[in-house]
């Protein structure tokens, strides 16, 4: 069988190459040969649209493409071949020039399976084994290295070293900043263990894990039909009577057939056939150049009806990466030299946040070293010698064993909290001396984008994250958001995407993996 999509390139081959070799056998001298080479050409668009009307009848839909049928079918009856094939040509080109827009969107949406985990190391009788990920079985005991995505969901047993399992959600969440979890806490699959390595229970199968459910979900989301008439298509019924009517009366009046052919071939939709997927295709690429792909043409002409906008938190109304937001010190201690202690340290660690400490020092144009004797606990922080001092710098417990209660310290945390922050500790020849507080913050363009929404005519405008309520409704109090959805996982915003569609056309927006089911 072939498929519908290589049938569309087929065709158009054909009916271009067609006409091509009709008119230059016409500019020959070589009429009757021209004539029946375009009549060639026309035929398998014609054979092919007649078979796609009837199973459009047979499931009580009826388009404009008829109109064309007609025209096609009418002028090769009465041997105007050369209107058939130009009709064919843009007919069969329509249809892959939209099929192209498509086929972009699959190709990037594969890459969601093809991110996905396919081996495990599983513990048996004291010994590791790689096993494929469709063989884990409940309960069983997992190594998750430094590095690697979380096979399936499972609880931390015990790390590799003291501290706790550092686990990177982005995938999940698009939270940029890693999170810690302890023995007994629960992980997901498609998460990245951003820390040491750590032993986990399976507490699911694979294909019943987190990151299966989003593959599965983005796939649903990818094969349904979408609920979408092209507009012309509307006019259908109306148009193609009406064509019909036309015609009859052109031939009865002139006597001639070919009158008629002529206001069939006027009454079909060509610009249509033609000018909408090229439109559609020109909208497509201009948004893959921002990022932005789009499913086939349909979906921009559903923008048009939209009244709700959800949006996801980081990375589409925030700028989505960890960001130095403040520096809290001890009284009397410069916030720029503890910067630039803290990034010269930096500077040894691939760290996820490492590189974001090393880029705010180097925009405030302090001037950075090398630094030595760096010893790094993966998941808890960084130890070396800056010009002379000893340097520490990482979560609370290790720089301080976690006992420090001077004022500025609870402020710190408290902020870090509000803001949904990691806190970098920092110690000087053992003493405490401030803390860096990273986040995400808005995106300077999030607030014009609203107002230019609501000035379009959007009517409801939700954000749903999954991140933490506190900072969460601060994001959606600066944006005058309508509602805020708060610690909402892949599935929740599929809900909430649901829940919405009930009540008006909705758009959904978000750039993560998290985000694609809904």
């Amino acid at each position: 069988m072939i498929s519908t999509r290589l049938l569309g390139r087929l065709l158009i081959g054909i009916a271009t190459t067609g006409l091509a070799a009709g008119l230059i056998t016409w500019q020959l001298d070589h009429d009757k040969a021209a004539t029946w080479i375009w009549g060639l050409a026309t035929l398998p668009v014609v054979v092919s649209l007649a078979v796609s009307i009837v199973r459009d009848l047979l499931a009580g839909r009826m388009g404009v493409d008829a109109v064309a049928l007609l025209s096609m079918s009418a002028a090769l009856a009465l041997g105007e071949t050369l209107a058939g094939v130009v009709v064919a040509v843009m007919y069969a080109g329509g249809n892959v020039l939209e099929d192209f827009a498509v086929s972009r969107a699959e190709r990037n949406l594969k890459s969601l399976t093809d991110r996905a985990p396919r081996t495990a190391h599983r513990y048996i009788d004291g010994t590791l084994e790689d096993i494929d990920v469709e063989q884990v079985a409940m309960h069983d005991r997992l190594l998750v290295r430094t590095g690697e995505i979380v096979p399936v969901d499972g609880v931390v047993l015990e790390t590799g070293a003291e501290a706790n399992a550092v686990i990177d959600e982005a995938a999940l969440t698009g939270e940029p900043i890693p999170v810690q979890r302890h023995a007994g806490e629960p992980v997901r699959s498609g998460a990245v263990n951003a820390g040491v390595p750590f032993t986990l229970q399976a507490t699911a199968i694979a294909s019943e894990s987190t990151y299966a459910g989003i593959v599965s979900m983005v796939a649903a989301a990818h094969t349904a039909r979408a609920p979408f008439i092209r507009l012309a298509d509307r006019f259908a019924l109306l148009l193609l009577p009406l064509a019909v009517v036309v015609a009859g009366g052109a031939w009865i009046l002139s006597g001639d057939p070919v009158r008629g052919l002529a206001v069939l071939v006027v009454a079909t939709p060509c610009p249509l056939i033609l000018a909408a997927p090229v439109a559609f295709i020109s909208g497509v690429s201009q948004a893959a150049r921002r990022g932005v792909l789009v499913k086939g043409g349909a979906a921009l002409e559903a923008l048009a009806r939209a009244h709700t906008i959800l949006f996801d938190k980081t990375g589409t109304l925030t700028v989505g990466g960890a960001r130095l937001v403040a520096i809290e010190t001890a009284p009397g201690i410069n916030p720029d030299d503890v910067l630039r202690l803290v990034a010269c340290l930096e500077q040894a660690s691939h760290h996820v946040i490492a590189q974001a400490i090393v880029t705010a020092a180097e925009t405030r144009g302090l001037t950075l070293v090398p630094p030595k004797d760096v010893r790094e606990d993966l998941g808890a922080g960084l130890a070396g010698t800056i010009e002379g001092k000893r340097i520490v710098a990482g979560s609370l417990t290790m720089t301080t064993g976690g006992n420090q209660r001077a004022p500025w310290v609870e402020r710190a945390r408290r902020r870090a909290s509000w803001r949904s922050a990691l806190s970098v500790f920092v110690t000087i020849d053992g003493e405490l001396v401030g803390a860096l507080l990273l986040g995400d913050s808005l995106r300077r363009e999030a607030p014009r984008a609203v107002r230019a929404l609501r000035d379009a005519g959007i009517g409801r405008i939700v954000m749903v994250t999954g991140d933490h309520a506190d900072a969460a409704e601060t994001i959606g109090a600066a944006l005058d958001l309508d509602a805020v959805l708060a610690n909402r996982v892949p599935a929740d915003k599929v809900d909430a995407v649901e829940f919405e569609k009930k009540r008006h056309p909705t758009l959904m927006v978000g750039d993560g993996i998290n985000d694609a089911p809904a």
